[in-house]
């Protein structure tokens, strides 16, 4: 009886040791800097990894990917990067720096490349808005993230805005009623208005590598928005209005887009513009009971009565939900799921709806998807 009661003490040990050892492999992963690469330079948003996160001890920089080689020269001597951390092709990256996630900066075209490449390596991929420039592409991508049992997020500006997050909160608790209307504003006075470097000027302007204007550079916030709010499900149609009200200094896409999605019950209005007096990124969400905007990043002003308005501080967002780079740190650690805003499946339907979007400008048409 001893010697049953020693092995079964034996095996506890054993079980509690294994687990606690679990326990403690997953706490150093948590902790441990994410193996992170750079791909791409020609996105102007990458200052804003270089300013904001290449010092942070969340993340160890393992190699930086450009074909260009003097964009490479140029961040290189701006941000003090070591020559061993540069590279000309994705491949060789991989292969040499072995990351667990990339962040993409390139044009929108090559996030397909991309995907596929780090795919077949089992490297995780964040890339800055939109998904892609067709469906076609972010189905080609869903499929190889599939295949290769990787997450792919897209980063928006707005998914990290406390506001919109307090605003999402008291629609899902019903505080407006039945959600009525959504309308979008987003955009500035323009890529060239506003000095974006003229390598990304140079895609921004192309709608091979952009997918369209302002149609998908700054229609894609509105649809990744509206799908969050309407818990992704795809509208029944989506009609577009497209302009070039600057065609001399935008002569090949359109600089000003109008998109109208309807719901059984709801309609979203998504305002797309290079030609905004100011930039701005706000929502208004109508209810059958009141309203709620977004004032910046941080405010909300809600309205439940004719007359009454109040403008309130919206509640910070916990970690690891309130920045990019510890949202995706938690995903690649397998501490939280991708879901809404920066999610794949969501937003191969945000390119359903630009993808629509752009076939209802070119031909005055309402396209319905439920028909497709």
């Amino acid at each position: 009886m001893r010697i049953v009661r020693t092995a079964v003490f034996a095996l506890s040990l054993i079980l509690v040791s294994a687990a606690f050892g679990q326990v403690s492999s997953s706490h150093a992963a948590a902790n441990a800097p994410l193996r992170l690469a750079i791909v791409g330079l020609v996105h102007g948003h990458v200052d804003g990894f270089f300013q904001g996160f290449l010092k942070s001890r969340d993340i160890q920089l393992v190699g930086v990917s450009e074909p260009d080689q003097q964009l490479l020269t140029k961040y290189a001597n701006r941000y003090g990067l070591d020559s061993k951390l540069l590279f000309r092709d994705l491949e060789q990256m991989l292969k040499a720096t072995h990351p667990q996630a990339v962040l993409v900066y390139t044009n929108t075209f090559d996030h397909r490349g991309v995907v596929e490449v780090c795919a077949r390596h089992g490297v995780h991929v964040m890339m800055e808005k939109p998904l892609a420039v067709s469906l076609a592409d972010a189905r080609a991508m869903q499929h190889a993230a599939a295949l290769g049992r990787i997450h792919v997020l897209v980063n928006y500006e707005t998914t990290w805005y406390p506001s919109n997050r307090a605003a999402y909160d008291l629609v899902r608790e019903n505080a407006v009623g039945e959600l009525r209307k959504i309308v979008v504003h987003d955009g500035h006075q323009g890529p060239k208005e506003i000095n974006v470097p003229p390598e990304f000027l140079a895609w921004l302007t192309d709608p091979k590598l952009n997918g369209g204007g302002a149609l998908f550079d700054f229609g894609c916030y509105g649809a990744d928005l509206a799908t969050w709010l309407m818990g992704n499900r795809l509208p029944d149609t989506v009609t577009a209005i497209t302009q070039h009200i600057k065609p001399d200094v935008y002569p090949h896409v359109d600089d000003e887009a109008t998109i109208i999605l309807t719901y059984p019950r709801t309609q979203a209005i998504l305002q797309a513009s290079w030609n905004w007096p100011f930039g701005r990124k706000d929502m208004e969400l109508y209810g059958r009971t009141g309203s709620v905007s977004t004032v910046g990043r941080d405010e909300i002003r809600v309205q439940r009565q004719e007359g009454h308005v109040e403008q309130i501080p919206a509640k910070g967002i916990p970690a690891p939900f309130d920045n990019s780079l510890s949202y995706l740190k938690a995903v690649v650690n397998g501490e939280i799921k991708p879901e809404g805003l920066s999610s794949l499946e969501t937003n191969v339907i945000v390119t359903e709806i630009l993808d629509a979007a752009r076939r209802s400008a070119d031909s005055g048409k309402t396209i319905r998807l439920s028909d497709e």
